[in-house]
């Protein structure tokens, strides 16, 4: 299964961040919790370049609470701040004003010395689609601004936010990179849906989503779907899921595209807990 999915309006983005840049203090960077290498756009290290930044790890009631703990110290010993927050629902937003603070203490203390009167931090929020930029958006604000949806790709214009009186925010689209170098980023980003379905091999991506749950939380995986063992074929396992859940089509034969259909969107939609996909001591971001 390849996966690349560069539509025309995201290559315009990265113009306009480009240009966008100096207008503003600090970049946030918006990624999510369940695979923090993987949603990190390496596009943006070259655009933004040693423009201060504080990470986010969105979505981090969906993702294994130790594997973000980790991230977050990983983040730290490479020496940018990280902050696990739940835009959906609003947790740990408060942190947001305060750590951009911390971040431009010393640029905004030289312009206060040069009689600068104070004034709200600029910031510039980026990220892949559907990480939650809108839905964050809307909560820092207060009201809906920001366009929300499950679908990849709905913001497509810039805009500026004021969120009270202390920033402001510059939100851009969500860009992805034009090439996957590695297909597992790929498959990570299609199986927590930043990558739109339409353009995705479910039996691929539902394959790739029970072999993880075999390795990574095979207890879950038994529990979920009344497993005594785990089958080393995977169509036994197809097969058995099939006829659990009923997923039958002419013949009372099992039908594949609804099992994987049915196994994708119950690994989304945390039938299996909090899981998180990459792990910082799996040297992915080294």
């Amino acid at each position: 299964m390849t996966i690349q999915w560069f539509p025309g309006h995201m290559a315009k983005a990265r113009r306009e961040v480009t240009e966008k840049l100096k207008l503003v203090d600090i970049i946030i960077e918006l990624i999510d919790a369940r695979i923090p290498y993987s949603s990190r756009n390496p596009m943006i290290d070259e655009i933004i370049q040693h423009k201060p930044r504080l990470v986010l790890l969105n979505k981090a009631d969906m993702a294994d609470r130790e594997a973000t703990k980790k991230w977050i110290r990983h983040f730290a010993d490479k020496g940018v701040r990280a902050i696990a927050i739940n835009a959906q629902a609003g947790e740990g937003l408060k942190q947001i004003t305060a750590a951009s603070h911390e971040i431009l203490k010393e640029k905004f203390d030289r312009l206060k010395a040069k009689g600068v009167k104070p004034r709200a931090i600029r910031a510039m929020i980026v990220g892949i689609p559907n990480v939650g930029k809108s839905t964050l958006i809307n909560r820092l604000a207060k009201r809906n601004i920001a366009k929300t949806g499950n679908t990849p790709g709905v913001t497509k214009a810039q805009q500026w936010i004021k969120v009270g009186k202390e920033m402001e925010l510059l939100d851009t689209p969500g860009i992805l990179w034009p090439k996957f170098e590695d297909q597992v980023v790929g498959k990570k980003l299609a199986i927590t849906g930043a990558i739109k379905d339409t353009l995705l091999n479910l039996h691929d991506l539902a394959l790739y989503g029970l072999k993880f749950l075999e390795e990574k939380y095979p207890d879950r995986l038994q529990e979920r779907f009344k497993l005594t063992a785990l089958p080393e074929d995977p169509v036994e396992l197809f097969e058995h899921i099939g006829r659990l859940r009923g997923a039958l089509g002419g013949g009372g034969l099992v039908d594949y595209d609804k099992v994987a259909e049915l196994v994708v969107r119950e690994i989304r939609s945390e039938k299996f807990g909090p899981l998180t996909f990459e792990w910082p001591e799996e040297g992915l971001a080294e």
